[in-house]
C-alpha cells in the first residue's frame, strides 16, 4: 500500500529520534510498502519549507508570517495524499493539537485515508516542568484540543500499556531495532576485571536519571568500596544536568561532593567506531533510571533495546515487558534512591548470558515486525490496499 509517513520536523543525523524513524520507514518498506515521507525544516536561504522525500512541497519564505503559516497550512498535504493515492498516514505526535491539525486529520479520514498517530512518549505533561513560557503554552493548547484530535485517527500507536489513550484505542508496540545498522559487541574484559567499567548512551535528561547512579558511585566510595569503577557518559548532557538541575542534583555537584572526578567521564556525542569501541570497553550499560519524574511508569525505550541488540547487559528503573524478566538485566526501584553500587557489581559478576544469546533474545523485535502489528491492527482481517 502508499503510506505517507508525517513528521513535523527535519532530520539531524545526531538525533536517536532521527535514527528511529529512519528504522521505521524501512521497516515499512521490508514490508512491501510504498512510503512517501513528509517532513518540515529551514533550508540554507532561511526559508520555512515542507517536503516529501527532500521534493519541497510547500516553500512558506521567511519571517513571522511564514511561521504562521507553517503550523496552520496543512492543504498541500492532503492534495499529495490525494493525487497519489496515499492509502495510510503513519503520523509522529509533535504534541500540536490544535483546530488546523484536527482539520487535517479529518480531511484525510474525508479523502478515505485512514490514518494513526504515534505518542512517542505517554504521559508527557510533566516533560515540559522548567520549558520557556511559550512551549508550555503549546502544551496548553494541545490539552484542549487532543481529545479532538485522537477521535480523527483510526488509532493511537504507544509504546505503553494503555488500552485507550485520550479516548482513542491505542496499538501497542515495542520499539523495534534494525539489526542491520547496530553491530555485535565484541567484550575486550569480563565483568570481573578491574576496572569495571560502566556506559550510558543518551541525549542526556533528567528521566534518565544518571545522577542517581553517580550518587550511587559517591556512596559506594564513602563505604570504602575498593574496586575501581569508571563510569562512562556517551551523548550529549546540557549544563542544566550538568550544574543546574530543576528536577534533581546536578552532575558537577554530586561529582564535586563525593570526590569522584576520575570516576565518571563525559565524552560528548560519539558515533560509528568511535561508539563501538565503548560497547567492547564496558561490562554494563544503564538505561532510564528516573522515568517516574515525568509520570512513566511503564514504556518500552529505544535505549533498551539497542543495549540488548548490542549484547550488554544492562540496568533500569521502568516497567518494560520485554525485559523485566530477562536474565541480563537488574532493576531498580523507581524512586530517588542512589543505586546499590554493590548490588550492581554482583549483578555483573554473576550474569553470564553471551552478547549473542542477548541478541537473540530481541530478535522479534525487528521494526519491520511492529511496524506490521501497526499496519495488521488498523486493517484487521481486510484485504490490504494494492
Amino acid at each position: 500500500m502508499n503510506i505517507l509517513f508525517l513528521i513535523y520536523h527535519g532530520f539531524s543525523e545526531a538525533s536517536g529520534i532521527t535514527k528511529k524513524i529512519k528504522y521505521q520507514i524501512k521497516g515499512l518498506r521490508e514490508g512491501g510498502h510504498r512510503v512517501f515521507v513528509c517532513t518540515y525544516a529551514i533550508d540554507d536561504r532561511g526559508h520555512r519549507v515542507r517536503y516529501i522525500d527532500d521534493e519541497p512541497l510547500q516553500d512558506f519564505g521567511t519571517g513571522k508570517w511564514a511561521a504562521l503559516r507553517s503550523k496552520w497550512s496543512y492543504d498541500a498535504i492532503v492534495d499529495f495524499a490525494r493525487a497519489n493515492g496515499v492509502d495510510f498516514v503513519y503520523s509522529r505526535s509533535f504534541h500540536n493539537a490544535n483546530p488546523f491539525t484536527i482539520n487535517l486529520f479529518k480531511q484525510f479520514r474525508k479523502a478515505g485515508i485512514r490514518s494513526v498517530i504515534e505518542i512517542p512518549t505517554y504521559p508527557y505533561d510533566q516533560e515540559y516542568v522548567g520549558f520557556p513560557f511559550s512551549s508550555r503554552m503549546n502544551l496548553k493548547i494541545d490539552r484542549l484540543f487532543r481529545r479532538q484530535l485522537a477521535r480523527q485517527t483510526d488509532a493511537i500507536v504507544t509504546f505503553t500499556d494503555d488500552e485507550k489513550i485520550f479516548g482513542q484505542r491505542t496499538i501497542r508496540i515495542s520499539n523495534g531495532v534494525d539489526f542491520d545498522a547496530i553491530p555485535l559487541r565484541h567484550p575486550k574484559r569480563k565483568a570481573t576485571d578491574t576496572p569495571f567499567h560502566v556506559l550510558a548512551v543518551a541525549e542526556v535528561h533528567y528521566w534518565h536519571g544518571l545522577d542517581r547512579f553517580i550518587a550511587g558511585l559517591g556512596e559506594y566510595y564513602n563505604k570504602k568500596g575498593t574496586r575501581e569503577i569508571v563510569f562512562h557518559v556517551v551523548g550529549g548532557v546540557g549544563p542544566s544536568e550538568m550544574y543546574d538541575s530543576q528536577h534533581a542534583p546536578g552532575f558537577h555537584e554530586l561529582i564535586e561532593k563525593y570526590g569522584i572526578s576520575t570516576h565518571v567521564v563525559f565524552h560528548g556525542q560519539q558515533f560509528g567506531e568511535e561508539l563501538d569501541r565503548w560497547f567492547d570497553e564496558c561490562q554494563l550499560a544503564v538505561g532510564s533510571l528516573a522515568r517516574h519524574r515525568s509520570g512513566v511508569k511503564s514504556i518500552k525505550t529505544l535505549k533498551n533495546r539497542e543495549y540488548a541488540v548490542r549484547g550488554i547487559p544492562f540496568i533500569y528503573s521502568e516497567q518494560d515487558a520485554d525485559f523485566d524478566n530477562q536474565p541480563y538485566v537488574m532493576k531498580f526501584p523507581a524512586d530517588e534512591s542512589p543505586i546499590d553500587i554493590e548490588r550492581v557489581l554482583r549483578f555483573a559478576e554473576t550474569v553470564d548470558t553471551e552478547p549473542e544469546a542477548i541478541r537473540k533474545t530481541v530478535e522479534p523485535l525487528s521494526w519491520r515486525n511492529q511496524m506490521e502489528k501497526v499496519v495488521s491492527a488498523v486493517y484487521g482481517d481486510e484485504k490490504l490496499p494494492r
